[in-house]
């Protein structure tokens, strides 16, 4: 499980930091792997609105938000955004943050592709506000509401304090922290319980990719999905990237990792090899091992691509049933 943070925030250790790191704490005590973005501290620039994402679903700037940021968003299992409040909203660098988000709703609403994480994936926002006025966070809510829409996330809800103003405040506060370790614990709570899998190959740029975009997509619920190869490649297969395009299935801003990287916060309860012998998996004793032997794509027309894809998808559907019903 994967949470990112995002942070809007120009103080360290300040009130909002406090909040949104006491929940990333939680968050990491728990098992699960965590980044914070500090909106602040990365080259972020703003959108210009120049409508290259609605056509090519890519942007146009090359910043860490098109580099970086946007894998990060692809592999969360939940996000958190984390603001004081200027002007009864997020402050500039994360709403520039937030603006550049619209490549991910043009790949949906335009392009029409499905994140694979998107039923699956949570948003919540922490805010901080100086006065008690009622309509304080009403711009800010909004501004999430619509944030969670484009980066696929449905509203796990929202921690809001008033009257938070000067340094320390939030610690005086008599259950903010509190309020913060129990919202982690209570949308965590919602990712435990699934069966960890590990599918397994030597790129990760195809196959075991397809695998557990297809298992995020239809049985996310039941099955926490990780890949990884034995020697990663540096780039997705773009034939790959085509055939899932072509069903529907988004595979934009996915990185191949390894096998020790996929499972660093994940222990996996089956490993699966998408074709490639047990000798691409790592050593796990006493952990359940299938082979699916899918033939290897790399090399092959676009046409085999396909059909390899719909013999993982029905695989991982297979696979799915059987965890359902125990």
């Amino acid at each position: 499980m994967f949470v990112l943070g995002i942070q809007g925030s120009p103080r360290i250790k300040g009130n909002t930091d406090t909040l949104l790191s006491t929940f990333m704490d939680t968050a990491t005590e728990k098992g699960a792997e965590t980044f914070v973005v500090n909106a602040y501290k990365t080259n972020i620039q703003p959108c210009v609105e120049c409508g290259v994402c609605e056509k090519k679903g890519i942007c146009s700037i090359n910043d860490d938000m098109q580099n970086d940021i946007y894998p990060l968003i692809r592999r969360s299992d939940i996000i958190v955004l984390a603001s004081p409040i200027f002007f009864y909203n997020v402050t500039a660098p994360l709403k520039a943050f937030i603006d550049r988000t619209q490549t991910f709703w043009s790949r949906k609403y335009r392009l029409q592709l499905e994140d694979p994480k998107r039923p699956i994936r949570k948003g919540l926002l922490l805010a901080l506000g100086a006065t008690k006025g009622q309509q304080l966070f009403q711009g800010t809510l909004a501004t999430a509401k619509y944030f969670y829409d484009a980066v696929g996330a449905s509203n796990a809800g929202e921690l809001t304090f008033r009257q938070i103003e000067n340094p320390g405040d939030i610690k005086k506060h008599p259950t903010a922290l509190d309020d913060a370790q129990n919202k982690a614990l209570d949308v965590l709570n919602t990712f435990t319980n699934r069966k960890k899998i590990l599918f397994a190959c030597r790129e990760n740029a195809c196959r075991s990719q397809m695998a557990e975009a297809f298992a995020h997509y239809y049985a996310g619920n039941t099955i926490e999905a990780v890949s990884g190869g034995s020697h990663p490649a540096e780039h997705a297969n773009p034939n790959m990237e085509q055939v899932m395009k072509e069903s529907g299935i988004d595979m934009g801003f996915i990185k191949p990792k390894s096998i020790e990287i996929a499972t660093q916060y994940v222990k996996p309860d089956l490993i699966i090899s998408m074709g490639c012998g047990y000798d691409a998996c790592p050593e796990l004793p006493g952990i359940q091992r299938l082979d699916w032997q899918i033939d290897d794509p790399a090399h092959q027309s676009i046409d085999e691509m396909r059909k390899i894809r719909d013999d993982i998808l029905q695989r991982v559907r297979l696979l799915s049933e059987k965890i359902s019903v125990g």
